[in-house]
């Protein structure tokens, strides 16, 4: 169980989340799956970063991107911004640090609307990032 979670968000403003995970990496990745397809989102990708890199004699600790989304979501908030393309899919970075420690990392949603001029009508169905992380590093 878990008792309590630390979030960090990124001191440049970049609107950067990361949040502590009990769970290894691959259990974390698991979990995270789950909620995305529970939640009615589509996983596209997971993206083993950390196995790629050791596979060229790279050493390099577990590193998972999951890329996934909604067309039917995304698609609006593009058609208000085109550029906000270039953030959708939406993307969670599983990682393992140097300690031991395992973090799941992403954008945050309302900011990159704010960034991109996306109205929060169309930004609101996306919003359910944080809560879908928090759910997957949360108690078993």
């Amino acid at each position: 169980m878990v008792d309590a979670v630390v979030m960090t968000q990124d001191s440049e403003g970049t609107g950067l989340v990361t949040v502590a995970s009990p769970f290894s990496v691959a259990d974390t990745v698991n979990r995270l799956e789950r909620e995305i397809e529970a939640s009615g989102l589509a996983l596209f990708a997971v993206v083993d970063h950390g196995s790629a890199a050791r596979g060229i004699g790279v050493p390099m600790r577990e590193t998972q991107l999951l890329v996934f989304g909604n067309p039917r979501v995304g698609t609006a908030a593009m058609t208000a911004s085109r550029l906000f393309a270039l953030e959708l899919p939406l993307r969670a970075l599983v990682w393992a640090d140097g300690r031991g420690g395992v973090w799941v990392s992403y954008q945050d949603v309302r900011e990159l609307g704010r960034r991109y001029g996306v109205p929060d009508a169309l930004m609101q169905p996306l919003n359910r990032v944080p809560e879908l992380v928090s759910t997957a590093v949360g108690p078993v």
